[in-house]
């Protein structure tokens, strides 16, 4: 996601240690990265995020935070709105709450001023403006 601009990208996976490597992949393809468009993407200190079987495809550059602070990490932030629509209610099936949740991170893109006022409390230069 970029604070300054209020753009996120998401993706719903089943699991996240195996996962994240497919998750680097996919944004490197729909941001058209490659060895001559370089990417930061500033990450918290997870697990499945410093793994060393993690295959960080070309153009990505991965940017660690210190341990233990989410403060510094804007996408934090989203996680209440994220859920919100989830919260108190039953699903029948897994593929009830994926749809609910897939639903949710779809209005939450074209909310951008809404992501921009809940992440922007400092400045980043991130995401092309051209890309999305």
């Amino acid at each position: 996601m970029c604070p300054e601009r209020g753009e996120t990208f998401w993706l719903i996976l089943p699991s996240v240690s195996k996962r994240f490597s497919q998750a680097l992949h996919e944004l490197a393809a729909f941001l058209g990265l490659g060895p001559s468009e370089p990417f930061i993407l500033v990450l918290d200190r997870a697990g499945w995020h410093t793994s060393a079987k993690v295959a960080v495809p070309e153009g990505i550059h991965l940017v660690f935070q210190p341990a233990y602070s989410p403060e510094l990490q804007p996408a934090e932030r989203l996680w209440s709105v994220t859920d919100e629509v989830l919260a108190n209610q039953h699903f029948e099936t897994i593929d009830d709450l994926v749809d609910a949740l897939e639903e949710r991170c779809r209005t939450l893109r074209e909310q951008q001023a809404a992501i921009s006022s809940r992440t922007l409390y400092y400045r980043l230069g991130c995401w092309k403006q051209d890309r999305i």
